[in-house]
């Protein structure tokens, strides 16, 4: 993994940051010596002490509905108080429960929403402040290749991951000035344990590596680099965009 000093140090606030690839983001920032804070509902315990024994160094955990507004702004003022004003938010929690149009009523396509697309646009404003005060900052929006697809099977998540793209190039253009960076990376099939335990099957699996031209199933971490690049100066006159790491099933540009 490359290695990026300016990242050493920071101050780094993930969503859903203690398993799948939110674990391995968190692993990866550690890793660059960075001031890691996440939220998750579910306890995250055994992972934290798992990154102690690793990197020397504890993630802050702080427990959180992301979709609780006042919650998740109360976590990024409570990251800040530990590790100075965030300059990197990666929006990267997200829930791709498969459903079907006519069953789908306006309590769920609302939680839908919420989750996968209201908590990323609160999270950026909880932060931004923040960021103007450190003179600048990035966030990286986790998108999906999910609706440039057209798949069938979970159009509320569709609908958000295209959201998040344009709200990604609404925020660039909006705080450019201030030189915030804003980026969306947009994973393909990444094979997580939920995933493993959902809905990898044999055949599912077969079908989506010969879409991909790289064979090799996504693992987490192959994410992981991506993310850490556009947090890094590496990227500094990058914004706006859209990442793609999928293995090759589609192309942008």
């Amino acid at each position: 993994m490359a290695n990026y000093p300016e990242l050493s140090g920071a101050s780094v606030f993930i969503t859903g940051g203690g398993s799948g690839i939110g674990a391995a983001l968190t692993d990866g920032f550690l890793a660059q010596g960075a001031k890691v804070a996440f939220v998750q509902r579910s306890d995250a315990s055994a992972f934290i002490a798992d990154m102690e024994r690793k990197h020397g160094a504890a993630p802050l955990f702080i427990p959180c509905d992301i979709t609780d507004t006042i919650a998740l702004k109360a976590a990024v003022d409570q990251a800040a108080e530990a590790h100075g004003p965030v300059t990197v938010l990666v929006n990267n929690a997200a829930n791709d429960k498969r459903h079907d149009t006519l069953d789908v009523d306006p309590e769920f396509w609302r939680r839908s929403l919420s989750i996968n697309l209201d908590a990323y646009f609160f999270a950026a404003q909880a932060v931004i402040p923040g960021m103007r005060s450190a003179g600048g900052g990035s966030i990286v929006n986790f998108s999906s290749i999910s609706y440039m697809m057209g798949n069938a099977g979970y159009p509320a998540y569709a609908t958000a991951n295209a959201g998040i793209t344009g709200l990604t190039r609404a925020l660039a253009r909006e705080f450019g000035a201030d030189r915030i960076r804003v980026n969306a990376l947009m994973p393909g099939w990444v094979m997580t344990q939920k995933q493993l335990d959902m809905w990898v099957t044999e055949e599912a699996l077969a079908g989506q590596l010969d879409r991909q031209c790289l064979k090799d199933p996504l693992q987490p971490e192959d994410i992981v680099g991506g993310a850490l690049f556009l947090a890094s100066d590496a990227a500094k006159m990058m914004t706006g965009q859209a990442m793609v790491i999928d293995g090759g099933v589609v192309t942008t540009g």
